[in-house]
């Protein structure tokens, strides 16, 4: 027993309290089994060992062997936390090690319940040592799988993604299904072939927590198939997409997954290249609920003002809100400020972490993004294709809008101009007063909606609406409602009507899912929100239809959320 460290021995039992062992940050070289005698030897003599941690040391071949035939007796063994293990060490040294301390506890029929491999350069060439490990039933257990910054690359990716595809399938088998809660794989280059064959294990489990992934070079087809395996997850926590390439194209996407994680409380999309539009599509799906968010972090994405306004509305229910960083987008001066006096009004200006002053006017507008998202990823051609096609259809409301049924072409200035075969009102006799060419019309009057032959007005604009394709229906809604408000300052009836029909797109919108983009419809055509495109010019008296809009208020036709976003922006205005 000459040269045996009692002192090391007792110190890592004293240090673990009897659960287990630990030889944390001592900057150990274990060589030899004989060299990690004392590691070896605290193993042996702890009698419940619930975790091993050995981070912050380095661990050759032969000294893992030994490690492994200790582990082979303990059965009740749970974290093994392997933290910046192999320091030094050669790539051809990693994967038998990692190989023989799994062995061990495989032969021990451990139950693992936690994995940390971060910050060791493992690579494809180490996910070979660890493959036979996470197939084992060892593994069937696991609920926190910790890879940060191993360098997996796209290879190692799929190597991982396989093993724990294997793994779930043989856990079913045998009644204990794989229920993964936390999977941190940050700094690994897996590209979107290495994002994509992760999401598959993420849509098998379905249990997921928390998921962080970070710098590791995923664009949107990568995001897309994320996003599609997050609405399998609806009780994730935590999500962590950091310094990827997101944009507007992934935000579509996972406005979709959001929507389906309302237990969220940490979003992390910093420095992913959203753009305005991108902050709009997520201030979209965040607007209604999630309202345990505690931290949304969207730092250094060249957001102009609109998207800064669009997060900030959406903060409005998120009374756990704690942190809210915007820091180094493109806000410029005045929309800084009026961020801040939104946040204000709402009650969540503590939240708000300090934003840094930028050089931009504030009126950063998208441009586009074929460029951003085919760069490192000429394979994915064809995906970018669908999506930029999949972008060019999505109809935003105060953008272009077709209705083909009556080819009416709504522009960018919302102005509704009809083609040579519409039917325009031109007040004579030889052409009814109906409601259809009032709404068909491109700037109907107070006096063409007294002269309408239709006695019970309201129900007739429901009845010409109900007509119209469900797929144009909400078009034609809105802005019957604008043309309608446009000529009520004088005209009792026609707010009356307005009004009613406020209550039936905002009803019809609630249920499809479309509040926020008809809540940012209404925001630019009456002059609350400001459109950057620096071509649009109010097609209507905005003055008239913000009278109506706050009738509308008034007579409680919106939910209580609507009417305070409504609220919130003409006092603003005011």
């Amino acid at each position: 027993m000459a040269g045996f460290n009692f002192g090391g021995l007792e110190q890592a039992l004293a240090d673990t309290r009897g659960s287990g062992v630990s030889f944390e940050s001592q900057a150990k070289k274990w060589e030899s089994e004989e060299e990690a005698k004392d590691l070896i030897e605290a193993i042996n003599n702890c009698k419940v060992l619930s975790y091993l941690n050995l981070e912050g040391n380095t661990l050759g071949v032969n000294a893992a062997k030994g490690i492994g035939e200790a582990l082979k007796k303990h059965p009740e063994f749970q974290k093994a936390l392997f933290k910046d293990l192999f320091t030094g060490r050669m790539k051809t040294e990693i994967p038998p090690a990692l190989q023989s301390m799994g062995r061990g506890m495989i032969a021990a029929g451990a139950n693992l319940t936690v994995f940390d491999c971060s910050d060791n350069a493992l690579g494809p060439n180490g996910m070979t040592g660890l493959v036979e490990l996470f197939r084992s039933a060892a593994c069937y257990s696991l609920q926190e799988l910790k890879l940060n910054n191993c360098g997996l690359g796209i290879t190692g990716g799929k190597m991982l993604s396989q093993a724990l595809l294997d793994n779930y399938e043989a856990s079913v088998k045998a009644g204990t299904p794989l229920q993964l809660k936390v999977f941190i794989a940050g700094r690994n280059r897996l590209e979107n072939e290495g994002a994509k064959a992760l999401a598959q294990v993420f849509a098998k489990v379905q249990t997921l927590e928390m998921v962080w992934m970070p710098q590791n070079g995923i664009y949107h087809p990568g995001i897309s198939a994320l996003s599609d395996a997050f609405k399998l997850n609806p009780n994730m926590k935590s999500l962590n997409l950091n310094d990827n390439t997101i944009t507007s194209r992934g935000a579509e996407h996972l406005k979709d997954a959001l929507i389906c994680m309302q237990n969220l409380e940490e979003i992390n999309f910093g420095d992913c290249l959203l753009k305005t539009k991108g902050a709009v599509i997520l201030g979209e799906s965040l607007q209604d609920e999630h309202l345990a968010l505690e931290s949304l972090i969207l730092d250094h994405n060249e957001i102009g003002a609109n998207g800064g306004y669009a997060i900030a509305a959406a903060m409005h229910n998120k009374e756990q809100l704690q942190t809210l960083n915007l820091n180094g987008n493109q806000f410029g001066c005045e929309a800084r400020e009026g961020i801040r006096e939104m946040l204000e009004e709402t009650q969540r200006l503590n939240a708000l972490e300090e934003m840094d002053e930028d050089d931009s006017d504030g009126e950063s507008e998208d441009e586009d993004e074929e460029d951003e998202d085919a760069s490192g990823d000429d394979e994915e051609e064809s995906d970018a294709d669908t999506c930029a096609a999949d972008d060019d259809d999505d109809e935003y409301l105060n953008n272009t809008v077709e209705s083909a049924n009556q080819s009416i072409n709504w522009t960018l200035n919302s102005t509704a101009e009809l083609n040579d075969s519409s039917v325009l009102f031109t007040g004579t006799s030889e052409q009814p007063n109906t409601v259809e060419t009032f709404c068909n019309t491109p700037h109907p009057t107070s006096n063409q909606f007294d002269a309408l032959i239709e006695t019970d007005k309201l129900q007739a604009f429901r009845d010409y609406l109900k007509r119209i394709p469900e797929k144009d229906y909400l078009v034609h809604l809105v802005f019957a409602i604008v043309k309608l408000s446009a000529a009520s300052l004088k005209n009792q009836e026609a707010l009356r009507v307005a009004t009613e029909l406020y209550r039936d797109c905002f009803e019809y919108a609630q249920k499809t899912n479309q509040v926020a983009r008809v809540n940012n419809f209404f925001l630019i055509q009456l002059g609350l929100l400001k459109n950057e495109d620096k071509t649009f010019k109010p097609a209507y008296d905005q003055n008239a239809c913000r009278t109506a809009l706050q009738h509308a208020i008034k007579s409680k036709v919106f939910s209580d959320d609507v009417e305070q976003m409504f609220n919130l922006f003409l006092t603003r205005f005011n």
